[in-house]
C-alpha cells in the first residue's frame, strides 16, 4: 500500500513517501523541505535536521506508526563534521529503546546545500 501525505514534501512522479508491506512502514528519505516546496527550509544542520525529522513524523504517522515504532533508521550527511549537532537534535524525537541506525557519510544530495536526509522503517500496530 502507498501511504502518502500532504504535510510532508511530495516527488510523485519519481517515489512515495512510503510503502506499508504487512506491518512494516518504508519511508522514503525526508529532506529540510516544506510541503509544496522544491527550497530548502533551512540552512543549518540542526534546523535542517528539525525539518527533515518533523516531515519524517507527517509520514509515519500517515502510515500508522510514529517515532516510537520506527525500528531501523537511516541518515545522510553530507559532512560527518555534522554528526554531533544532528544526533543533538535526532535523540529529541527519539526516545529507549533507540531504533538500529546507520549514519552514511555522502558526497552530496538533491538539492545543494542540503545536508541530510533520514530515512526510516517502522512497525505498524494498528
Amino acid at each position: 500500500m502507498i501511504v502518502s501525505t500532504s504535510q510532508a514534501p511530495s516527488f510523485p512522479s519519481i517515489l512515495s513517501q512510503a510503502r506499508r508491506v504487512g506491518n512494516l512502514l518504508f519511508t522514503c528519505g525526508t529532506v529540510p523541505m516544506q510541503p509544496g516546496s522544491k527550497e530548502l527550509a533551512a540552512s543549518t544542520i540542526e534546523e535542517q535536521t528539525r525539518v527533515s525529522l518533523v516531515n519524517l513524523g507527517h509520514i509515519l504517522r500517515a502510515g500508522g506508526a510514529d517515532f516510537a515504532t520506527v525500528v531501523k533508521a537511516t541518515v545522510y550527511l553530507t559532512d560527518m563534521r555534522n554528526y554531533s549537532a544532528m544526533n543533538a537534535i535526532y535523540k529529541q524525537f527519539f526516545a529507549q529503546p533507540m531504533p538500529a541506525r546507520t549514519c552514511v557519510g555522502v558526497r552530496e544530495l538533491a538539492l545543494p546545500g542540503m545536508l541530510v536526509e533520514i530515512e526510516a522503517i517502522a512497525e505498524v500496530t494498528a
